[in-house]
């Protein structure tokens, strides 16, 4: 009975995730270094052919804030973490992060 109905992984799913970015973000939630992953508000944008990637922000109480951007939409993630400076250097690494 304890589980949240809200979450898979660390990735928290009261709201849409915009297509393409839940990979990505299963991907990023394996890592010891993050604690959960929220995703926030989608914004539509007129599509530009673009690949799905994310894109770093800056950090917050919290975290880390990132974006989500795919052809037609971007969203804002959150990433909950104690170490901030080290996640940052965890996720410059990975070939779906700007």
């Amino acid at each position: 009975m304890g589980e949240n109905k809200y979450r898979d992984h660390k990735i928290k799913q009261e709201h849409t995730i915009i297509e393409d970015i839940f990979p990505f973000l299963l991907e990023i939630s394996k890592s010891n270094l993050i604690k959960s992953i929220i995703p926030g508000r989608i914004n539509r944008r007129k599509g530009s052919g673009v690949p799905a990637y994310l894109t770093l922000k800056y950090n917050t109480p919290s975290g880390i804030k990132m974006i989500a951007k795919n052809s037609a939409s971007l969203q804002e993630v959150f990433v909950v973490t104690d170490h901030a400076d080290e996640t940052i250097s965890f996720l410059k690494n990975l070939d779906f992060v700007k």
